[in-house]
C-alpha cells in the first residue's frame, strides 16, 4: 500500500533522492509544488515525487509498493530514477508502453552566465516584436497556452503564477508567438520553460525571451536552472552561456488507466 507524503516525511525524503541532479525534486522538498508518495510515513523505503510531467523515483525498486508506485503517474509522464535497477524496473512494468531517451543536464554556476552578452542579445529583437514580462492578461492569452501547456501548470492558478512565478513573451501583432516562464520553483531559483511558435521560428526568439528571464533572475539573485529536452535545446542552452554536463535517461510512460 502506498501513501501520500506529508510535510514530516517529506524531510525524510531528502537523502534519497540526493543523487538525482534536479531542482524539479527540490521544488517538492523545499515545498514549492508537487507531491510525493511513499510505502510507510513513519520510515519510507520506496518513494515517488511527482512535479507536473515529471516523476521521480528512489529507494528500493524492487518491494511490491515500488510496482503501486511505477502506476500512480499523471496522465502525460517522463519519469527519471537514479540507478539501473530502477530503470529495469520500469522498463519491465510497462513494456510496450514506454519510449526512452535522452535528456541534458547543464553545470549550474552562475559565474557561466555573462549578464553583458546576455543583454545584448536583447537587441536582436527583430521589428515587429515587443517583450513584455508576464502579467494576467498575458498569462489568460490563448495564443500563451497554445505554446505550451507548460508554462503555468505547475501552479495551482493563474493567480499562484503571477504571484510566485516569473515570465517573459514576445507579442507580434497582440499575439503570443514566445515565452519563457518559471516552469517550477525552488528556494535558489527556477527551472526554465521556453517554447516558440512554428510560424516564428529561426528569428532567435527563444534565445531572447530566454535572455529577458535569465536577466530577470540574475538581477533578483536567482539561478536561472536549464535541462535540455532535445538537442536544439542544448544549442539554444549553449549560446546562453550554459555548459554541458550530461545526458541521462529519460522514460515516457504511455500508461492507460
Amino acid at each position: 500500500m502506498i501513501y501520500e507524503a506529508d510535510l514530516t516525511v517529506r524531510k525524510k525524503l531528502i537523502s534519497m533522492f540526493e543523487e538525482i541532479d534536479s531542482t524539479i525534486i527540490l521544488s517538492y522538498l523545499q515545498g514549492h509544488m508537487g507531491t510525493a508518495w511513499v510505502d510507510d510515513l513513519e520510515n519510507p523505503t520506496v518513494a515517488q515525487i511527482t512535479v507536473g510531467i515529471f516523476v521521480f523515483f528512489a529507494g528500493d525498486s524492487e518491494t511490491k509498493e515500488a510496482e503501486e508506485l511505477l502506476y500512480n503517474l499523471p496522465d502525460f509522464t517522463l519519469a527519471i530514477v537514479d540507478s539501473d535497477e530502477w530503470k529495469k524496473r520500469i522498463e519491465t512494468v510497462h513494456v510496450g508502453s514506454i519510449e526512452k531517451f535522452k535528456r541534458f543536464r547543464f553545470i549550474k554556476k552562475t559565474e557561466h552566465l555573462d549578464r553583458k552578452h546576455i543583454q545584448n542579445i536583447l537587441y536582436t529583437l527583430p521589428e515587429g516584436y515587443e517583450i513584455k514580462r508576464i502579467d494576467k492578461e498575458i498569462a489568460k492569452e490563448s495564443s500563451f497556452h497554445e505554446l505550451s501547456e507548460d508554462f503555468v501548470s505547475q501552479f495551482d492558478s493563474i493567480d499562484d503564477f503571477i504571484n510566485r512565478g516569473v515570465g517573459y513573451a514576445i507579442l507580434n501583432e497582440g499575439q503570443v508567438v514566445s515565452a519563457a516562464t518559471s516552469f517550477s520553483l525552488y528556494d535558489d531559483g527556477i527551472e526554465i520553460e521556453v517554447a516558440s511558435h512554428p510560424n516564428h521560428r529561426r528569428k532567435g526568439l527563444a534565445t531572447i525571451i530566454a535572455s529577458a528571464l535569465i536577466l530577470d533572475c540574475l538581477d533578483r539573485g536567482k539561478y536561472p536552472s536549464w535541462d535540455g529536452a532535445n538537442e536544439e535545446s542544448v544549442e539554444l542552452a549553449q549560446k546562453l552561456g550554459y555548459i554541458f554536463k550530461e545526458s541521462y535517461d529519460t522514460y515516457f510512460i504511455d500508461y492507460k488507466r
